[in-house]
Protein backbone atom coordinates (compact mmCIF):
# COMPACT_ATOMS: atom_id res chain seq x y z
CA UNK A 1 0.00 0.00 0.00
CA UNK A 2 1.10 3.49 -1.18
CA UNK A 3 1.61 5.99 1.54
CA UNK A 4 0.07 9.37 1.14
CA UNK A 5 1.33 12.54 3.06
CA UNK A 6 -0.60 16.24 2.57
CA UNK A 7 0.75 18.60 4.37
CA UNK A 8 -0.42 22.32 4.37
CA UNK A 9 2.46 24.66 3.35
CA UNK A 10 2.36 28.21 2.26
CA UNK A 11 2.61 29.43 -1.63
CA UNK A 12 4.99 31.70 -3.16
CA UNK A 13 2.32 34.71 -2.14
CA UNK A 14 1.78 33.25 1.35
CA UNK A 15 -1.04 31.78 0.80
CA UNK A 16 -2.16 28.35 2.53
CA UNK A 17 -2.47 25.53 -0.17
CA UNK A 18 -1.83 21.67 0.77
CA UNK A 19 1.40 19.08 -0.69
CA UNK A 20 0.20 15.91 -1.38
CA UNK A 21 3.36 13.10 -1.30
CA UNK A 22 3.53 9.73 -2.27
CA UNK A 23 7.86 8.25 -2.92
CA UNK A 24 8.93 10.42 -5.57
CA UNK A 25 5.59 12.31 -6.85
CA UNK A 26 3.65 14.58 -5.16
CA UNK A 27 1.04 17.20 -6.43
CA UNK A 28 -0.62 20.86 -4.76
CA UNK A 29 -3.81 21.96 -4.38
CA UNK A 30 -6.39 24.47 -2.95
CA UNK A 31 -7.43 21.59 -0.54
CA UNK A 32 -6.27 18.66 0.64
CA UNK A 33 -8.62 16.94 -1.71
CA UNK A 34 -7.55 19.28 -4.65
CA UNK A 35 -3.66 17.61 -4.15
CA UNK A 36 -4.92 14.23 -3.19
CA UNK A 37 -6.86 13.97 -7.27
CA UNK A 38 -3.45 15.58 -8.70
CA UNK A 39 -1.53 13.14 -6.85
CA UNK A 40 -3.51 9.88 -7.44
CA UNK A 41 -3.65 11.15 -11.48
CA UNK A 42 0.04 10.37 -11.14
CA UNK A 43 -0.05 7.14 -9.90
CA UNK A 44 -0.57 3.46 -11.13
CA UNK A 45 -4.10 2.41 -10.30
CA UNK A 46 -2.83 -0.56 -8.65
CA UNK A 47 -0.36 1.64 -6.55
CA UNK A 48 -3.14 3.70 -4.91
CA UNK A 49 -5.32 1.78 -2.64
CA UNK A 50 -5.80 3.39 0.63
CA UNK A 51 -7.35 4.49 3.67
CA UNK A 52 -7.32 8.29 4.59
CA UNK A 53 -6.70 9.81 7.74
CA UNK A 54 -7.10 13.35 7.32
CA UNK A 55 -5.87 15.48 10.66
CA UNK A 56 -7.11 19.09 11.13
CA UNK A 57 -3.77 19.89 11.72
CA UNK A 58 -4.53 22.07 15.13
CA UNK A 59 -2.50 21.55 17.95
CA UNK A 60 -3.24 18.92 20.69
CA UNK A 61 -0.98 17.72 23.61
CA UNK A 62 1.27 15.80 21.36
CA UNK A 63 2.48 19.06 19.27
CA UNK A 64 1.35 22.43 21.04
CA UNK A 65 0.69 25.82 19.04
CA UNK A 66 3.85 27.29 19.86
CA UNK A 67 5.62 24.25 18.34
CA UNK A 68 3.80 24.56 15.43
CA UNK A 69 4.84 28.36 15.37
CA UNK A 70 7.87 27.59 15.13
CA UNK A 71 7.93 24.14 13.00
CA UNK A 72 6.21 27.09 9.87
CA UNK A 73 8.98 30.01 11.12
CA UNK A 74 11.80 27.29 10.82
CA UNK A 75 10.50 25.85 7.56
CA UNK A 76 10.79 29.56 6.23
CA UNK A 77 13.71 30.10 6.49
CA UNK A 78 14.60 26.71 5.39
CA UNK A 79 13.05 27.56 2.38
CA UNK A 80 14.17 30.97 1.71
CA UNK A 81 17.77 29.52 2.22
CA UNK A 82 17.14 26.36 -0.05
CA UNK A 83 15.57 28.82 -3.06
CA UNK A 84 18.89 31.54 -2.71
CA UNK A 85 21.56 28.06 -2.47
CA UNK A 86 22.45 28.40 1.06
CA UNK A 87 21.18 26.32 4.16
CA UNK A 88 20.25 27.42 7.66
CA UNK A 89 22.92 27.68 10.52
CA UNK A 90 23.30 24.64 12.38
CA UNK A 91 21.37 25.60 15.34
CA UNK A 92 18.35 26.38 13.11
CA UNK A 93 18.72 23.32 11.41
CA UNK A 94 19.21 21.30 14.51
CA UNK A 95 15.52 22.89 15.94
CA UNK A 96 14.45 22.28 12.43
CA UNK A 97 15.26 18.79 12.87
CA UNK A 98 14.30 18.38 16.13
CA UNK A 99 10.92 19.64 15.61
CA UNK A 100 10.70 17.71 12.77
CA UNK A 101 11.15 14.70 14.70
CA UNK A 102 8.49 15.47 17.53
CA UNK A 103 5.56 16.12 14.83
CA UNK A 104 6.96 12.74 13.36
CA UNK A 105 6.18 11.34 17.22
CA UNK A 106 3.28 13.21 17.42
CA UNK A 107 1.88 11.75 13.98
CA UNK A 108 2.90 8.26 15.16
CA UNK A 109 1.17 8.90 18.94
CA UNK A 110 -2.15 10.24 16.91
CA UNK A 111 -2.23 6.92 14.73
CA UNK A 112 -1.91 4.59 18.15
CA UNK A 113 -4.85 5.87 19.67
CA UNK A 114 -6.70 5.92 16.18
CA UNK A 115 -5.91 2.54 15.80
CA UNK A 116 -6.78 1.30 19.55
CA UNK A 117 -10.02 3.37 18.86
CA UNK A 118 -10.73 1.75 15.71
CA UNK A 119 -10.21 -1.91 17.34
CA UNK A 120 -12.66 -1.21 20.29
Amino acid sequence: MTTVSILPISDANGERIYRAIAGDKQSTGRTAGEALDALTAQLEGDEFNALLVIQNFLPDWFFSVEQQKRLSELMSLWRAARDQGQTLPPEQQIELDSLVEVELKAATARTAILLQQLNQ
